[in-house]
C-alpha cells in the first residue's frame, strides 16, 4: 500500500523486456529483496538492490496496462516506498495497481500552478468524480473537473518540481489509478441490486 506522496525523483538505468533497473538512492538506501516500491504508480518488487539501484523483474500483465514499457536509460520516474503501519497517510490509499494508461491532453500554465488536462479510459470515467482522488503516474492528485473522456487536475510548484509530472508534454503516457474505495462501494451495491 502507497500514498501517492512521491519521495523521490529517480532515473532508469536499464529497461528491457523484463527487468526494469532504476537509481535511486534515498530509495534504495533501506530497500531489500521482496521490498514493494511504487515506479511511476506501479507496485513492483524489488530483486536486487546495490550502490542505489534498484532492479525489478516485470511481467507481461505490467507491460500491458502500464506504460512502464516505453522507458528508456535516463528516463526520470517517481519513487515511493510502501507504506509503514503508524506512517501519515498524506495523499490517499493507493496500491500501485494501475487501471489504465491516460495521455495528457493539454497543459495551461496558471503563474506558478499548471492545470493539466489527462485523456480517460472508458472505462475508468465512472470512478473518477470532481474532488476525489486519482493516481497519476504515482502522484496522488485532487480532480479538479470530469468530463467525458477526461478529467483535469491542478500541479503545485512542488509537483511539478519533484515529479515527471513536471516535465511531461502533450501526447505522453501516464499511469492512471482510479479510488479503490469506489471499486468495492460498485461491487457491493451491485451485488445488492442483484439478490
Amino acid at each position: 500500500m502507497f500514498t501517492g506522496i512521491v519521495e523521490e525523483l529517480g532515473e532508469v538505468h536499464l529497461a528491457d523486456a523484463a527487468v526494469l533497473s532504476v537509481r535511486g538512492p534515498l530509495v534504495a538506501a533501506d530497500a531489500r529483496p521482496g521490498d514493494s516500491i511504487a515506479v511511476n504508480g506501479v507496485c513492483l518488487t524489488v530483486v536486487d538492490s546495490a550502490d542505489g539501484i534498484l532492479t525489478f523483474d516485470l511481467m507481461g500483465e505490467t507491460l500491458r496496462r502500464s506504460s512502464l514499457g516505453v522507458l528508456r536509460p535516463g528516463s526520470p520516474v517517481n519513487l515511493e516506498r510502501a507504506a509503514t503501519v503508524g506512517s501519515r497517510l498524506g495523499g490517499h490509499l493507493v496500491q500501485g495497481h494501475v487501471d489504465g494508461i491516460g495521455t495528457i491532453v493539454s497543459r495551461e500554465p496558471a503563474g506558478e500552478w499548471e492545470v493539466v488536462h489527462f485523456s480517460l479510459p472508458p472505462d475508468l470515467d465512472r470512478y473518477v468524480v470532481e474532488k476525489g482522488s486519482i493516481t497519476v503516474d504515482g502522484v496522488s492528485l485532487t480532480v479538479i473537473a470530469v468530463t467525458a473522456g477526461s478529467f483535469s487536475v491542478g500541479l503545485i510548484p512542488t509537483t511539478l518540481k519533484l515529479t515527471v509530472l513536471g516535465t511531461k508534454t502533450a501526447g505522453d503516457p501516464v499511469n492512471l489509478e482510479v479510488d479503490v474505495i469506489a471499486k468495492y462501494v460498485e461491487k457491493m451495491l451491485g451485488e445488492r441490486h442483484v439478490r
